[in-house]
């Protein structure tokens, strides 16, 4: 490993670090803030911004991406996907040592599938093929289009049936992901360009999604989720949209095996906890049958 390579894996940990911090920090303080509403935009922008605790959460996740940013520019993709693989992890970490939560055996389990899925999915990126092609406007389009749906669906009817504020997250992590395959149409140039707006969009929707979600549900039900979605979602297209070969050998089956392991931990991670039966409801239905 070069010097470059090292400090640059020192940068995504340093990011990583910063991102589910920031994320436990918003997570903490827009829970115990007003009801937020898309129908009164402004307000509820005002009452997050006007939060010096969630402004410096906001700001911290922030450099966080920036620091991202950097470690790529220093280390390849697959070193870099694997230390951040670690993010939902430290964030689970995060919430049993900061605050007053404690993970269920389900959750921590959900965890360790979502952190092994996405360190498998890092290792299949070693010596893949990175280069592809500018994908096509429409299967772009289509990609984001579908994925708008798919988010109102679980942000929507699905979200009742999930852990609190879960369908919030994997409504955000959907956009978000989305807005990162709309960013690698745009920077093709010509026609592309016109995903600009998607991307913004996209991205805009999702940091609503959860903040929405931080008042409804656990940090891991909503940024863990989200979380889950941006890292996993852009490799699928990368191949599907974008010609990014599938690994042959073992290395595409690695690749596939992740996929289900975080695609388990995802669904550990979105399932409510069972509600315990009160006394009263008991004897109610006992009564019932009578």
């Amino acid at each position: 490993m070069t010097g470059a390579e090292g400090a640059g894996l020192g940068l995504a940990l340093l990011s990583a670090g910063c991102l589910n911090w920031g994320f436990l920090r918003q997570h903490g303080t827009a829970a115990e803030m007003p009801p937020l509403s898309i129908r009164r935009p402004l307000a509820s922008l005002r009452l997050l911004f006007a939060n010096p605790r969630w402004l410096t959460g906001f700001f911290v996740g922030i450099a966080g991406w920036a620091l991202y940013v950097a470690a790529l520019k220093l280390a390849p993709l697959s070193l870099v996907q694997a230390v951040s693989a670690g993010g939902i992890g430290l964030l689970a970490l995060l919430v049993e040592r900061t605050t007053e939560v404690r993970l269920s055996r389900r959750e921590w389990s959900g965890v360790a599938a979502a952190v092994a899925g996405l360190l498998l999915l890092g290792l299949s990126l070693v010596g893949g093929q990175t280069a592809g092609r500018h994908g096509s406007a429409a299967a772009v389009g289509l990609w984001v289009a579908v994925s708008l749906v798919v988010a109102a669906l679980a942000a929507g009817p699905a979200a009742p049936r999930l852990a609190g504020g879960a369908g919030f997250g994997l409504a955000a992590g959907l956009l978000y992901a989305a807005g990162d395959v709309a960013t690698k149409a745009a920077v093709g140039g010509g026609a592309a360009l016109l995903f600009t707006a998607a991307v913004l969009a996209c991205h805009g929707l999702a940091f609503v999604a959860l903040q929405l979600g931080f008042q409804r549900g656990s940090a891991l039900a909503t940024a863990g989720v989200s979380n889950l979605a941006m890292n996993a979602l852009p490799i699928a297209a990368g191949t599907m949209l974008f010609g990014e070969s599938l690994p042959g050998g073992g290395a595409g089956a690695l690749r596939l095996l992740a996929f289900a392991a975080v695609v388990a931990g995802a669904v550990l991670l979105v399932r409510p906890e069972p509600q315990p039966v009160s006394a009263a409801s008991a004897a109610s239905t006992s009564a019932s049958v009578l």
